[in-house]
């Protein structure tokens, strides 16, 4: 997948048929749908970000969100923030030939639709796949939900030309405000994607495989039920250190993933970032200055924590 370009035009006048008819951007869910889209069901597929003639380098970028509790406002604020995002990455020149792909995460130990999963896309489909998620607003209450089941498919059923051709990792977001179950359950795989190991998987195991292909973020932000609880960043923070972000608000998320990006592919340095943000014209540039700040510091403190080793020419050095 990953053919066509993103056009904001088409965006906008898909924007105003839907207030001029008074139709949902998620009209599937909104429909009173409980079964996984077929577009979307994570049974037997393996998704491919691949390079074409029309995108000879392309960047893969997964954006998997929490829509169970207090998360499911998640998916609407990133429909309505997709041309911010595509903006940034495609005019900023953050990325070489971006495909999106976007999923949502339920509890697999009683919710009706626990993983969905989109394909990556470079052009307006990215939109309707987000139109196509349940909107479950489920989960268990037991301040966990199945983060571990995505990253096992992001880890076992992803493929992609930027680490296959190019050796470099796509870029996977996380946006959710609970723990993950602390295995991947071979019986969820068997029922939910098909196949899988024979035996239970430990996270820590899982989540050392996806972040070898997938520079893998989790994105906590404010508003959700946990957030500001200490238990969860700690939780975060030792599977992905500073790569667990916490977020002042919600309305940033595009913004912070679109910076993240251009500083992972060094495109731009933070300062060059906020600066972009406020020509646009955004108001996120107070909240994601402090995320990637706050980056910066749990690096540094991690740093500090390291073993020093002598140089070659008897000097110490941090690793």
């Amino acid at each position: 997948m990953g053919s066509g370009m993103w056009s904001t035009d088409v965006y906008d006048a898909a924007d105003r048929y839907r207030r001029a008819t008074g139709t949902s951007a998620f009209s599937y869910s909104d429909s009173g749908a409980r079964v996984v889209h077929p577009a979307l069901d994570p049974r037997g597929v393996v998704r491919e970000s691949r390079d074409s003639d029309e995108h000879p380098r392309s960047t893969p970028v997964a954006v998997l969100f929490d829509v169970t509790g207090s998360m499911g406002y998640v998916p609407r604020t990133l429909q309505a923030k997709l041309p911010q995002l595509l903006g940034l990455l495609l005019r900023q020149g953050y990325a070489r030939d971006p495909q999106i792909m976007f999923g949502a995460i339920g509890d697999a130990t009683c919710d009706r639709v626990p993983l969905q999963v989109g394909q990556f896309e470079s052009d307006n489909r990215m939109d309707d796949d987000l139109g196509r998620f349940v909107l479950e607003g489920g989960g268990g209450g037991q301040m966990r939900e199945s983060y571990e089941l995505a990253l096992y498919f992001m880890a076992r059923h992803t493929v992609t030309d930027h680490w296959e051709k190019r050796g470099r990792r796509g870029y996977l977001f996380i946006i959710g405000d609970e723990l993950a179950y602390p295995r991947v359950k071979a019986a969820e795989v068997a029922r939910l994607i098909g196949g899988g190991p024979r035996e239970d998987v430990p996270l820590r195991q899982i989540v050392d495989e996806v972040t070898r292909h997938w520079d893998t973020y989790h994105l906590l932000p404010a508003g959700s039920h946990y957030s500001g609880n200490r238990r969860m960043l700690d939780f975060w923070r030792g599977l992905l250190g500073q790569n667990a972000l916490e977020l002042d608000d919600l309305d940033a998320v595009c913004e912070t993933i679109a910076l993240a990006i251009g500083l992972g592919e060094e495109a731009i340095d933070l300062d060059a970032g906020l600066r972009d943000l406020e020509q646009a014209g955004s108001t996120a540039a107070g909240t994601v200055s402090k995320a990637l700040d706050r980056r910066d510091e749990v690096r540094q403190a991690e740093v500090t924590k390291l073993p020093a080793t002598r140089s070659a020419g008897g000097g110490v050095v941090r690793l």
